[in-house]
């Protein structure tokens, strides 16, 4: 798969970038906590506000500041971004971080950041007058995708699956990937038979009529956490209060956003992206409905074990997943009570 190929180039670079700072990553473990990094270089999200930057805007990162580098294109590489030095941490789809410390990267998870509840999933939708209807008609059709080996296309196989069609039945299915901002336009021209919508790109279409919704992953898997930031490893060793204050942050920020009143989300989001000065658009943010992201954050096996049968049929993990190989809940304050 093209996909674990990407991660692994990802990985063999990480390795290059921490050997060549193996000798300092050492000494500056020893002199902690005085030479911790205090600015965290990230990607952002284009009309959006992540949780960081939530955070840091509510004042809970404390000294620690935020360096926005750019924006992100999806959550492999963002995770595959952090892994080679080039931002300090990372966030993408559970599978995704498996990948990625399958295929050698030394990153861990610290905290969810984002997950599906009843009011906050990703859907997949079609025109109206479209034929599709259930999982068989899938076969032979082109499904738009934010990025492969991600969340929507362990979620579609996964469907397929349950819904009894074989292995060679759903590689027929042919995923295309597209900007999430590009995916509704995608639909109503025909230039896909399906796409995947969520957040407030999917309250926006759906408000603007026309398509019609097939599943959705909440509907597959109730409320669960689909993601995680990550870190490298060494960075964890060299900088563990930072890391501590940054992942307490996001979860401090994730029950600000879970037991604050909607109105009152949506402002503080219109005020920090107009703010922060990028050219941005506050519109969709009139869609925002809630954070999605189970308890504080705080990981379990099951965010990784959930994707357990994907991950085999795909060739990622051999045999029995290990999920604490992936994460730690150490640097969450929330998660000790």
């Amino acid at each position: 798969m093209k996909v674990i190929s990407s991660i692994a180039s990802a990985a063999a670079a990480v390795f290059i970038a921490v050997a060549a700072s193996g000798c300092a990553g050492t000494a500056g473990a020893a002199s902690q906590p005085a030479n911790q990094v205090t600015e965290l270089r990230y990607q952002g999200s284009a009309n959006n506000v992540t949780l960081p930057e939530l955070a840091e805007d509510l004042g809970y990162l404390g000294n620690v500041k935020l360096k926005w580098v750019g924006n992100t294109t999806s959550g492999p590489q963002d995770i595959q971004s952090a892994a080679t030095g080039q931002t300090d941490f990372g966030g993408a789809f559970a599978g995704a971080v498996v990948k990625l410390v399958e295929a050698g990267a030394p990153v861990k998870a610290v905290v969810n950041y984002y997950g599906e509840d009843e009011k906050t999933f990703s859907g997949f939708y079609v025109k109206n007058d479209s034929p599709i209807r259930g999982p068989r008609d899938f076969i032979g059709k082109k499904v738009a995708v934010n990025t492969l080996g991600a969340h929507s296309e362990a979620v579609i196989d996964t469907w397929l699956e349950k819904n009894s069609l074989t292995p060679d039945e759903i590689k027929q299915v042919q995923l295309v990937v597209l900007p999430p901002n590009d995916t509704e336009e995608a639909i109503r021209r025909g230039q896909v038979d399906v796409g995947s919508l969520s957040g407030v790109l999917q309250d926006n279409a759906i408000a603007a009529g026309g398509l019609r919704s097939l599943f959705s992953d909440y509907g597959l898997f109730g409320a669960f956490a689909g993601g995680q930031y990550v870190f490298r490893t060494d960075f964890l060793a060299q900088n563990p209060d930072t890391v501590k204050t940054f992942t307490t942050g996001v979860a401090k920020a994730i029950e600000w956003e879970r037991t604050t009143p909607r109105d009152q989300v949506i402002q503080r989001f219109t005020q920090i992206i107009e703010k922060r000065n990028r050219g941005e658009s506050t519109k969709n943010l009139q869609y925002w409905k809630s954070v999605g992201v189970p308890n504080a954050g705080i990981i379990s096996d099951t965010d990784f074990s959930r994707w357990q049968k994907w991950l085999n049929e795909t060739g990622i993990v051999n045999g029995q997943l290990t999920p604490s190989k992936y994460y730690t809940n150490e640097f969450n304050a929330l998660a000790k009570g």
